[in-house]
């Protein structure tokens, strides 16, 4: 860690990364055989107004409002990259800007995974500053005024402990790295929530 796009990611431990990357092998195929410029985009733990329901800080959010447990896996003892979603756009609409070139240095013999010699690039859209999951849910419960109640379960089959983006490659080739806080995304989110909600 950090995760950069040059590391090798050929050995999945789950079904959804797997599927994440055989994304990114046809989209270079793509690239390679008619020269279409393909860029593809890691999102690290996106969070924010008008994301899935299904997604856990609409579930803690819920749950803490209604005085219900939220499920905490791994004990609490994770890290991830929250992202704000107003960064993730951001960094969409840079990225859209700008075509990927082939790389004519690229080598098979030493190949980088994040690049090619087809006009292809791979670039990580993460806050680049891991946060403890409990962390989170001490600013979520801050935000909202309640304390939750917390089912510690252990970690869940095919998940990490930790995430932490390497945005090296997105601050240098587009001038821009995320950097919304958890503590400014929390209290936007809340705010939104409550509004939204009317709770």
């Amino acid at each position: 860690m950090p995760f950069s796009v040059h590391h090798n990611v050929d050995h999945p431990l789950s079904l959804y990364a797997a599927t994440k990357k055989a994304n990114e092998l046809m989209a270079h195929v793509y690239a390679h055989l008619y020269g279409l410029p393909c860029t593809g985009l890691r999102f690290f733990t996106v969070y924010g107004p008008w994301g899935r329901p299904d997604m856990a800080l609409f579930l803690f959010t819920k749950a803490i409002l209604e005085s219900r447990p939220i499920q905490v896996y791994n004990h609490g003892k994770m890290c991830r990259d929250f992202t704000y979603v107003d960064d993730v756009v951001e960094g969409v609409a840079r990225v859209m800007d700008r075509l990927p070139q082939g790389d004519p240095s690229w080598s098979g013999d030493q190949p980088d995974p994040g690049s090619s010699r087809a006009p292809y690039r791979i670039y990580n859209i993460g806050n680049n500053n891991p946060v403890e999951l409990m962390t989170f849910i001490q600013t979520l419960e801050a935000k909202l005024g309640c304390k939750a109640k917390l089912d510690l379960l252990p970690m869940q089959p095919g998940d990490v402990p930790a995430t932490y983006a390497d945005v090296g490659d997105l601050a240098l080739d587009l001038g821009f790295k995320p950097q919304t806080s958890v503590q400014e995304g929390i209290r936007r989110f809340v705010d939104w929530y409550r509004d939204y909600y009317q709770v």
